[in-house]
């Protein structure tokens, strides 16, 4: 039996997902910050403040159900505008948290004007991108998509937060999604890995492999005859020279130490458990003592011992392998992976460009969010402070995520059309 627009609905699917890990991560709050028996409103405790914060979500949740869906595709542009003008505003009147200057303060509650900004710069590349002038497969239109997401991108990096800029990479499965040639992807995956190899060989390693690599490739097209373009060959290889050389001074003249610590930990260049590496060594002390069934709820000693800085904020995920074991941590994967399929699913659904560009985008930042996060924490991945969605503390966090996938909710309310 299937839905039209007529008889319309919400999908519980999603709802239900997102209630799940709200909660779940709520009680995964609750005890890596409890220190005795308290109120669960006590708003000096993180874990009341997080609750306020869920209530209030309730709120924000019916405004957004009850907005006419179409607002938000008339009124994107001024609502990414608004989000640039926050983001430039930080520079004036933000405040410095954990060296960043992130945050607007407003009494005891700060709020993170980048968490918003992701729902702003997908409702605006769903309007770009769904414009009957718009052809994504060429070259103008492709730039013009890139700097609506890169605007934002560029004002975060600075504050530093290169973690909330990273993010915005998210964004290229939705366009790749509407034809987007796939030369940008191999393009960025190269960079990629010249980067690490750089790093990892050094300057003069990196070079003898490039060199490798250009006479493997004249065999292999003398051996099958083809035509060497020579032409193209030489500029390639002259930027991956270039960028290769590059790569040193970006390293030590741009990132900061503390991120050139955490990228030669995760390298094995460095190990320090006492120092930079020491939240990653814990962490992994916290998941790996949970085993199969974990120690139980509020039963982790790493957890009530406060082993794991950052805990019930970056960390979190060491408190669930900790005190839920295998099986629990394998349980939130299964609910993340389920929402992030879901929202796939219905955003192929949707009868406009803007409503499946939204869900794409929507989709793409909580897998981002997710893998990233979770890689750090297991030490897969440097650290970049990116929280685990809809599980870590914050309220910014929390808003940021409801905001984000109650819209796509709301545009697939409007948009369902018939399913068996």
């Amino acid at each position: 039996m299937g839905y039209t627009r007529r008889n319309s609905k919400i999908d519980w699917w999603m709802v239900g997902l997102y209630t799940a890990l709200v909660c779940f991560g709520w009680v995964n709050i609750y005890s890596a910050s409890l220190t005795e028996a308290q109120s669960l409103l006590d708003l000096n405790e993180i874990y009341g403040k997080q609750l306020l914060w869920i209530l209030l979500s309730v709120v924000l949740i019916v405004f957004i159900l009850a907005v006419e869906s179409k607002f938000y595709e008339r009124f994107s542009s001024l609502i990414y505008l608004f989000a640039l003008v926050a983001l430039l505003g930080l520079y004036a009147f933000g405040q410095t948290i954990n060296g960043a200057t992130s945050w607007y303060s407003f009494g005891g509650f700060s709020l993170q004007p980048s968490e918003f900004a992701k729902t702003a710069t997908a409702l605006a590349l769903g309007k770009f991108v769904g414009d009957i002038q718009t052809n994504i497969k060429q070259w103008q239109d492709q730039w013009k998509s890139i700097l609506i997401i890169g605007l934002p991108a560029l004002l975060i990096i600075p504050q530093p937060d290169p973690g909330s800029a990273l993010v915005y990479a998210a964004f290229i499965l939705p366009l790749y999604r509407e034809g987007l040639n796939y030369l940008f992807l191999s393009f960025a995956v190269a960079l990629g890995l010249l980067f690490v190899g750089t790093l990892l060989l050094e300057v003069n390693g990196m070079l003898i492999v490039l060199l490798v690599l250009v006479m493997g490739y004249l065999w292999w097209q003398k051996r099958n005859r083809h035509r060497i373009k020579w032409g193209r060959l030489f500029v390639t290889w002259a930027m991956a020279i270039g960028f290769v050389y590059s790569v040193n001074y970006v390293f030590h003249s741009v990132f900061e130490q503390r991120h050139r610590d955490r990228i030669n930990l995760v390298l094995g260049k460095a190990v320090d458990s006492n120092s930079i590496g020491y939240n990653t060594h814990q962490s992994e002390i916290a998941i790996g003592s949970g085993r199969w069934w974990g120690k139980g709820w509020l039963q982790g000693t790493q957890t009530k011992g406060n082993f794991v800085p950052e805990q019930h904020t970056d960390y979190i995920f060491s408190t669930v392998g900790e005190e839920w074991g295998f099986m629990g941590s394998t349980f939130l994967i299964m609910l993340f992976v389920a929402l992030i399929l879901r929202v796939l699913y219905r955003a192929e659904k949707q009868k406009s460009i803007f409503g499946r560009v939204y869900g794409y985008s929507v989709a793409s930042i909580i897998f981002l969010h997710f893998f990233v996060n979770i890689g750090m924490v297991i030490g897969l991945l440097p650290t970049v402070g990116i929280p685990l969605p809809l599980i870590s503390y914050g309220g910014s966090g929390l808003w940021g995520f409801t905001i984000l996938l109650f819209i796509f909710i709301k545009l697939d309310s409007a948009n369902y059309v018939n399913i068996s």
